[in-house]
């Protein structure tokens, strides 16, 4: 795959993996890393081999916010395209065909954790605590996570989070709905693969055409959310792989699904 400077971009198996790699400071969000994770995103979407999608953080952190020092030299206008970048690299990332397991191995704070809010999918560490502390910074969160995370664990308790901006642990997280999966340290990357490979089994264009059901149905009404899934169950429909997931039904047997 294409070399980057802050980021590791593999594939293997109908999986790519997407890693933060700036250990050193915790996988800062800088720049660089941002104009590389766009790239990488671009690739994988257009990837037909890349079915799943895993992202973590190289070292202790999954990703510990902005690169302060960085953005502590910028000018106003510079710090706004900035933002916008990381604004639109998690929209992208929320956008991918395929679903994304955020395989949350350390703490994921900031835009961190909004990369992560931004993921289709959350496995967290037992140890790792997520955040968003930037109003003990005299700022708020920038790059969506105001929007999201009230629309996955609801206001109330979102606001208390965005608020007081105090950091939770794991259980906490998984608690309120906000992880899908807690494990042990250490497990994380592993954890995702699992979680991964149950999604593969599945037909590719149901899966695809679902998580697109999901992701663009959350922002409307329900009933024109409920047309628009439909929509896409009936081109399913059409497709090779729901004549074989159905024969194979039928005839008792595991399908060989070929996304087409």
């Amino acid at each position: 795959m294409k070399p980057y400077q802050t980021i590791r971009l593999e594939k293997k198996q109908g999986i790519g993996y997407l890693t933060l790699n700036r250990p050193e400071v915790r996988n800062a969000i800088s720049q660089t890393m941002i104009d590389e994770l766009r790239d990488a995103l671009r690739m994988i979407d257009k990837d037909e081999e890349i079915r799943v999608v895993i992202i973590t953080g190289a070292g202790k952190a999954f990703q510990a916010g902005a690169d302060i020092a960085e953005l502590s030299l910028m000018k106003p206008m510079d710090i706004l395209r900035w933002n916008e970048g990381i604004v639109r690299a998690t929209v992208e990332l929320e956008s991918l065909r395929q679903p994304v397991i955020a395989a949350i191995n350390g703490a994921a704070m900031g835009g961190g954790f909004e990369l992560a809010l931004s993921c289709t999918l959350r496995i967290i560490a037992e140890s790792a605590k997520v955040g968003l502390p930037e109003v003990k910074l005299g700022i708020i969160a920038g790059a969506g996570g105001t929007q999201r995370l009230p629309r996955l664990i609801g206001k109330g308790r979102a606001a208390e989070l965005i608020l007081t901006g105090d950091p939770i642990g794991a259980q906490e997280a998984y608690a309120v709905g906000l992880v899908n999966k807690v494990v042990p340290d250490g497990e994380t990357t592993r954890a995702a693969e699992e979680m991964a490979g149950r999604i593969m089994a599945n037909a590719p264009i149901a899966i695809e055409m679902s998580k697109d059901a999901v992701e663009v149905g959350k922002d409307l009404p329900l009933e024109h959310a409920v047309r628009y899934s439909q929509k896409n169950c009936i081109t399913c429909f059409s497709t090779e792989d729901m004549k074989e997931g159905m024969t194979a039904f039928l005839q008792k047997r595991k399908a060989d699904f070929k996304g087409k």
